[in-house]
């Protein structure tokens, strides 16, 4: 598991992807509230790091970057509205995080398919084991 300061870094970059669009949505706020609680982080925290970013911690562990692009996938999808950057900001982000480009290309195409655009989690993981295979 992650430590304190790399749950803050999550959320910080949470944060920032929820303002591409230049403003926080209600259900984003609420889709990040929820993270920030099942990630031990306390509510004043959590209203600090929409004031102040928090230090940009990388994340070690190829399952934790996974986990976190699938967290951005769903914060996107969350609202029902998907603005025009959002997608192209998600797979730069995947690409920072050094996920494989052709993975995080298919995540964003076979989005579409799903209810919501949410991908199943066996679903994505299935994704990236055939592009480390």
């Amino acid at each position: 598991m992650s430590t304190y300061k790399e749950k803050l870094s999550i959320l910080s970059e949470m944060i920032a992807f929820a303002r591409v669009d230049e403003k926080i949505k209600p259900s984003e706020y609420a889709f990040l509230r929820q993270v920030a609680s099942g990630l031990g982080v306390e509510n004043e925290v959590f209203e600090g790091l929409l004031k102040q970013k928090a230090e940009k911690k990388i994340l070690k562990s190829q399952a934790d970057r996974i986990v976190q692009f699938h967290r951005l996938v769903l914060l996107m999808n969350v609202d029902q509205d998907q603005h025009p950057d959002e997608i192209q900001k998600l797979h730069e982000i995947g690409l920072a995080m050094g996920l494989p480009p052709s993975a995080v290309s298919q995540v964003l195409e076979v989005m579409h398919q799903y209810p919501d655009k949410i991908v199943p989690p066996e679903v994505l993981l299935r994704i990236f084991m055939a592009h480390y295979n």
